[in-house]
């Protein structure tokens, strides 16, 4: 299908043409023979092929396939649970402390793991990894792209969220060591003890710095100066809760404190959507391709995301990797069609959506002029089980996969 199939190693710049461009931009523009120009692993230029201008970079004809933006998955421990390995292989809970926010996700995953070539193949180009939820404060959340050898030269946005739980996961793991909390009282309780120092912490700090009250800094406090970013709302925090109580916790917690607040699988979201639609920044909903394994996923359905974009609530679809494996987060948006979502809002749950919902943007999601050059071509809709990617581009290069 397309004329170019090697990796052209170092080569950043690059005109493609001749193809169906689906930009995910702001009003769904799709381009029926466009082109799309690279510069420096940016997006330089998009237009109808009756525009383009002959260049001195190399030529990709896709001759008439589609592309797409890079998809993105905006909960995963991709890396930090490694494929085929178990207690060495896992990262993802430092469970001997139930709060652990100075965690940070970069410093637990492994991008040589398998499963970053199997997300690349499959077309997701981002991926937020997450610390587990074991700990109802777990640490740095990282937003980073699949292709590379060294994480550090991967991060999109480092830290792009804290990650906090709520619910069995943090009961269940704490009850097994007799250790606070056991209750999703101890479990609130917690987070609000760790929020208020961590504010009183962070107004210390700004009154020595700033208007001089205090005569002594705080002494630096790692778990505390992770938060920071909380109450600057640089960062929001992402919340794991899958139980409609659990996610009015959250959105309590939020409330109380003033951060932003994301709620992660939200498996209840689709009997609440008028409670939620007006207070979080953005539902990420999943997984729904995973069977019922405890008692808070009994509502588990994969109408929700459907349900809740349709009820103007922003709702992204994750995988949770590796509860669904990564490479089938397009495979969760065809089953949400199935069961009532809109398509648009199906491909915009994996591409767009995710990245404003995470704050990256301005970066990924689309395919806009300034951003990322992250882009895949196929012969056919994402959606359609039986396409794959026969390329994809991860700033401005094309990847190299034996699985493409």
């Amino acid at each position: 299908m397309v004329t170019l199939r090697i990796f052209l190693k170092g080569i950043f710049n690059m005109l493609i043409i001749n193809a169906k461009i689906v930009t995910m931009d702001r009003n769904n523009t799709v381009i029926d023979n466009g082109y799309i120009k690279t510069t420096d692993g940016k997006i330089s230029e998009i237009g109808s092929m009756d525009k383009a201008e002959a260049a001195d970079e190399p030529i990709f004809d896709v001759k008439g396939a589609g592309i797409y933006p890079g998809f993105v998955d905006a909960h995963t421990h991709l890396g930090m649970f490694e494929d085929s390995i178990t207690f060495e292989g896992d990262d993802g809970n430092e469970d001997t402390d139930p709060i652990t926010p100075n965690l940070r996700a970069v410093d637990g995953a492994n991008p040589l793991d398998r499963y970053f070539a199997e997300a690349l193949a499959a077309g997701v180009t981002t991926v937020l990894i997450s610390p587990g939820s074991t700990n109802p404060i777990a640490g740095e959340i990282a937003a980073v792209k699949t292709k590379g050898r060294r994480i550090d030269n991967m991060i999109i946005k480092a830290p792009a969220a804290i990650k906090m739980s709520l619910g069995e996961n943090p009961k269940s793991s704490y009850n097994d060591k007799n250790q606070m909390p056991v209750t999703r009282m101890a479990i609130a309780a917690l987070i609000r003890e760790t929020l208020t120092k961590a504010k009183k912490y962070y107004q210390d700090q700004q009154s020595y710095y700033n208007d001089r009250v205090n005569e002594v800094l705080p002494e630096y406090d790692a778990k505390y100066e992770s938060l920071i970013p909380l109450f600057k709302k640089e960062i929001p925090a992402h919340f794991h809760a899958h139980r409609a109580d659990d996610i009015f916790t959250a959105l309590r917690i939020a409330r109380e404190f003033d951060i932003e607040c994301v709620i992660v699988h939200a498996t209840d979201g689709h009997l609440i959507v008028e409670e939620l639609k007006d207070e979080c920044k953005g539902v990420l909903s999943g997984p729904f391709m995973t069977d019922r394994s405890k008692p808070e996923l009994k509502n588990l359905t994969s109408a929700s995301p459907g349900i809740m974009s349709g009820s103007s609530i922003p709702t992204a679809i994750i995988t949770d990797h590796p509860e669904t494996p990564i490479q089938y987060l397009p495979l969760c948006a065809a089953v949400a069609v199935r069961e009532g979502m809109d398509e648009i809002q199906a491909l915009r749950a994996i591409t767009i959506t995710p990245a404003e919902i995470c704050g990256i943007a301005d970066r990924v999601g689309s395919i806009e002029i300034g951003k990322d050059a992250d882009f895949i071509v196929l012969d056919g809709s994402p959606l359609d089980i039986t396409k794959k990617p026969s390329a994809v581009f991860v700033d401005g290069i094309l990847a190299d996969s034996e699985l493409l």
